[in-house]
Order: C-alpha cells, then structure tokens, then sequence
C-alpha cells in the first residue's frame, strides 16, 4: 500500500486556481521543474524532484460521515494528494510536501487539515487558526522554520 497525505481545503478557490499557485510555489522552491503546470497538477498528477506524485483535484460535495466532516465539521472542496515514492528517503518527501502546503495556505483562505490517511493530522487551520500536531517526529526543528505564520501547537484526531 503507498503512503499518501493529503491536503483537504474548505475553500472558495477553485482546483485550477489551488493548482496554478502550487505549481508556481513548487518551481519557485525548487521541488517542480519547468515543466509542471496547473493543468497538468489537475489532470494526471506531477511528480516532485524525489518522486512524489502530487495531484489537485475538485471534491464534489462529501458525505456528512465522511472523517474530515464528522471529525473535524471542515468541508473540504479542494484537495491535495501525496503519494510518497518507493525506495527514497520519507522524510525529504514530507520536506517538500511542506514546502508547498505552508506557502499555499498562505495564499488559500478557508479551512484545511493535511493528514496522513487519516490516521495522523499533521496540522489544522480552523477559523483562520493554525495549530501543528504537538509529535515532535512530525514537527522537526528545521520544519518548523518553513512555518511563515502565527501557530500554536495542539494534537487533533478524527472522530466520528
């Protein structure tokens, strides 16, 4: 089974335009090349310098039992997925997955939680709060320097 994370955004922003500023935040740090456009990120999926494959899809409107409804009362219209590549290091993938999500939540208003299948919330904006996951594993020293905005640390679950 792959390992995937994925960005869920309660926002007005519609996919192409989620997509559009994280192709441009992606070439701008270096984690896409020249050739990833919105309309790719849309349609079939990139993958990023360490091979994650990263793809931006519409969400039509969820089930009210669905985890991050029930769970966390965000619904989510726009969504990001990671899927980690096979036989490269993790944690330089979760280092660029960050280094996309933090400066794409800065420029996409709305709610959002990124989360590893729902099993794990990595973090949370509710309200226009963001919080972390307090799991230090998660939220290294050097991560915590590409978070650009005000936060407070706080463990969420799924639930419902």
């Amino acid at each position: 089974m792959a390992i995937s994370y994925d960005l869920e955004c309660a926002t007005e922003a519609p996919a192409a335009e989620v997509a559009a500023l994280l192709a441009g935040i992606g070439k701008g740090v270096g984690v896409f090349d020249a050739t990833v456009t919105a309309e790719l990120l849309v349609g079939t999926g990139v993958n990023a310098r360490y091979g994650t494959w990263i793809r931006v899809t519409q969400e039509q409107t969820p089930h009210p039992w669905h985890l991050v409804v029930a769970g966390l009362g965000l619904t989510p219209t726009v969504s990001v997925a990671f899927r980690v590549a096979k036989g490269v290091e993790v944690s330089e993938q979760q280092d660029d997955m960050l280094c996309l999500v933090l400066p794409l939540l800065e420029r996409v208003g709305g709610d959002a939680v990124l989360h590893y299948q729902y099993e794990s919330i990595w973090l949370l904006r509710k309200g226009g709060e963001l919080s972390l996951s307090e799991d230090d594993d998660l939220w290294r020293p050097h991560r915590m320097l590409l978070v650009p905005q005000p936060y407070k640390r706080e463990t969420h679950r799924f639930e419902g």
